[in-house]
């Protein structure tokens, strides 16, 4: 199996109530439903980002499962939860992957596309 039928789909929020932009701290949310188009059932075992703010400083974050999961995503089937992350800057991106395993013990990457985290004023 190849990692095409996993496919990760991102919803960012700018969170301006817990944000401080006077102190340099921009909160956001981001949203994430993990589709499994293969036949067999895939687990997520384990999730790597890479953070990036706006003055190109860059964060690694890796972990096992999201959200204190693991989920088991069966055939046709999809998870989402949500998570976030603080940046000192009003703009930034993510990008990543999630290390998948399917019923074969048949490891692969599931990659998160690059995606904006932006205040609303932001960007133009």
């Amino acid at each position: 199996m190849s990692a095409e039928p996993i496919t990760v789909d991102v919803k960012t929020e700018y969170l301006s109530r817990q944000s401080r932009p006077d102190q340099g701290r921009y909160a956001f949310a981001y949203h994430i439903t993990i589709q499994n188009q293969s036949a067999t059932p895939a687990k997520l075992l384990a999730r790597h980002w890479v953070i990036t703010d706006g003055n190109e400083s860059q964060q690694e974050v890796r972990g096992m499962g999201v959200i204190g999961e693991q989920p088991v995503i069966a055939p046709g089937e999809s998870y989402q939860y949500s998570s976030g992350v603080v940046l000192d800057t009003p703009i930034g991106t993510m990008h990543g992957s999630y290390k998948m395993v399917d019923d074969y013990g048949h490891e692969f990457d599931a990659p998160i596309k690059p995606f904006l985290l932006s205040t609303p004023h932001a960007v133009n």
